[in-house]
């Protein structure tokens, strides 16, 4: 279903117009008894001549303009820009049609009414004459008149042609899966409870889907849906809709609130957009000027920050944050316009870059107005790099939200730059949707930093096999999940060896120096004329240090068993071979059999086999063991 938007000078006959073309005048729906549900005032549909149902919204008045327009800029097709002929352009016309330019609505019929009350031709043709010369430089340069007069029928039939052809091949909307729907009208009904009506400007919304209200934070659940008195199970992008939602009251919601799904979006004091002043404003614009921002449904006073920029002259651009006083929630590629509060003058419009910039960014930061470009730019393979770049870690979700780009989009983008190792991609799962998604700078300093902290412990402690994975992610300060991909992926490189908790750097090995094998002989001796009996954990800390010990464990002279036993590589394999061939002869070994044999302690015995069962080659069954 295509939407029309009104715009034009209070008195030049929109309502009018809108009742001859619908059957349906604005004025009188006040009047209306409320149905079971009742989309809002000022709205009408009508059918063209190829049957094609057509709603419009219809706006009388000046503050009404912005706010209900907003409210539909996602769902509005094209736009009816009405001027009276027995009055021509006013101000009033000229300032809504700057809003319409600001807003970027590119399709659209100028539509001359009341020519019925004008007698000379010429004037006709004079008053044409001026709108195609105002409208020359906007979004509605290219816009067709018409001229109409409501009262007796004229023009009209051509009028709806021109309308049908206006929304012909208008390209389908963008929809990221993600439904929003900007709250113009809240109200109750007996019976039904609360209403909500606006237009749904993503996704999709049916009967039963849970609901959040934003910025508020209060949740219900869909009982109905209406489009113009029809009722519907679903809606799509586009559809003007009442939503019946149960759990909400009327004092969980008001106007410029947003209906959603829960976590699709997440409100914000903080936007990233583009801005153009008017060229005939009367105004400089200067950094931390306080303004009322016009954005959806919402309204709120914001302070803008200029960037790149030291003040903007009228018809001049720039980019800007937006703080604001209350949240707002907003998506990439919405459009917005600024006010002064006082006195009330329209200063400009824009779109929204980003509307989660994460903090306050440095005036002439050149890295970030090289960010806002791309995003501006419509550039989507640079728009994507610079958020990776920005991000340093994400997914594909994540980016085709931040990007507002479809989902498929952003995969093809993703899996070229893959291909030319322009993104990092951490994890093991073929789905493209499923793996993380890093910058390759970000990889760089989180592999320089793994290498520089593993080395340096290295150094301090050259006795260790390696260092603790638990102590090593607290140094990079990575989550689990992002520590073990970017561990596993520097493993597959070869740059670093991991084993159980200890991780290490090669070619990273325990080497005892001259002093120290001097210093060990005699315990090694020792071990040599007891094999099976050697000296425990706590003789050799006594003797050689605790530092020193780790040493001979590190390089495998010594293996321990247990946190008390070790014994030298060969009299472990003499143990475990004697092991292995008692087995296969008798099919079971005891305890006190391998202690008889090795003459040897029940500490002793019992730690060997338990050792012998923990890396898989024996198992205990009761008070016997057999092979694995």
């Amino acid at each position: 279903m295509h939407i029309l938007g009104t715009a034009g000078h209070v008195d030049h006959g929109k309502s009018t117009l809108i009742a001859a073309l619908t059957g349906t005048h604005p004025d009188r729906l006040k009047e209306e008894k409320a149905r079971e549900m009742t989309i809002e005032l000022g709205f009408a549909s009508m059918k063209l001549p190829n049957s094609e149902e057509v709603g419009i919204i219809d706006v009388p008045g000046h503050r009404d303009f912005i706010g209900n327009m907003l409210a539909g800029i996602g769902g509005i097709d094209a736009v009816l820009l009405v001027v009276a002929a027995d009055e021509g352009v006013s101000a009033q016309t000229r300032e809504h049609l700057a809003i319409v330019d600001l807003l970027d609505i590119k399709r659209g019929v100028i539509v001359l009414t009341k020519t019925d009350l004008v007698q000379d031709p010429d004037w006709l043709e004079l008053v044409s004459m001026d709108i195609r010369e105002l409208v020359q430089p906007t979004s509605l340069a290219t816009a067709p008149i018409v001229s109409v007069s409501a009262r007796t029928g004229f023009g009209i039939p051509e009028l709806l042609d021109q309308i049908e052809i206006t929304l012909n091949g208008i390209p389908s909307r963008k929809n990221l899966g993600k439904p929003r729907l900007p709250v113009d009208r809240v109200f109750t009904l007996t019976g039904f409870g609360t209403v909500v009506t606006g237009t749904l400007l993503d996704g999709s919304l049916k009967i039963g889907d849970e609901v959040v209200c934003l910025p508020r934070g209060k949740t219900g659940r869909i009982r109905g849906l209406q489009n113009h008195h029809h009722k519907l199970q679903k809606i799509d992008p586009g559809f003007r809709a009442a939503v019946n939602i149960v759990n909400l009251s009327l004092q969980d919601i008001e106007r410029g609130d947003v209906i959603a799904h829960p976590g699709d979006y997440k409100p914000t004091n903080l936007l990233d957009a583009h801005f153009r002043l008017l060229k005939d404003s009367p105004f400089h614009l200067k950094h931390n000027l306080e303004v009322k921002l016009f954005l959806g449904s919402s309204e709120t006073t914001a302070r803008i920050r200029l960037l790149g920029s030291q003040g903007l002259k009228p018809g001049e651009s720039a980019f800007i944050q937006l703080r604001t006083d209350h949240p707002v929630v907003a998506s990439k590629g919405d459009r917005f316009i600024l006010r002064l509060p006082s006195p009330s003058e329209t200063l400009g419009g824009g779109m929204v870059l980003d509307p989660e910039p994460g903090r306050v960014y440095k005036r002439f930061d050149t890295e970030n107005l090289d960010r806002l470009d791309s995003m501006f730019s419509g550039n989507d393979n640079e728009l994507i790099n610079q958020i990776l770049t920005t991000l340093k870690v994400t997914n594909l979700t994540a980016l085709s939200q931040k990007s507002a780009l479809p989902m498929e989009e952003v995969s093809q983008i993703v899996s070229t730059m893959l291909e030319r190792g322009e993104v990092i991609g951490l994890g093991n799962s073929r789905d493209i949707r499923k793996i993380t998604l890093i910058s390759p700078a970000y990889w760089q300093t989180l592999y320089q930093d793994s290498l520089e902290i593993l080395t340096d412990f290295h150094q301090s402690n050259p006795y260790k096999a390696g260092m603790p994975r638990e102590e090593l992610r607290t140094e990079l300060n990575l989550s689990q999940v992002l520590f073990d991909q970017v561990l596993d992926k520097m493993a597959e490189d070869l740059s670093l060896i991991q084993k159980g908790s200890l991780v290490w750097a090669t070619p990273h090995h325990v080497v005892l120096t001259p002093a120290d094998q001097v210093k060990v002989a005699p315990i090694l001796a020792e071990f040599l004329a007891n094999q099976f009996s050697p000296p425990d954990i706590n003789q050799l800390q006594a003797q050689i240090g605790t530092n020193l010990l780790e040493g001979l464990l590190s390089s495998q002279i010594l293996v321990a068993v247990s946190d008390q036993v070790v014994f030298t590589p060969e009299a472990l394999l003499a143990m475990r071979e004697w092991v292995q061939d008692t087995i296969r002869a008798n099919g079971e070994l005891s305890l006190a059999q391998f202690r008889d044999q090795f003459s040897t302690s029940r500490k002793y015995a019992a730690a060997v086999l338990e050792y012998f069962d923990s890396i898989g080659f024996t198992y205990r069954k009761g008070d016997v063991r057999g092979l694995r």
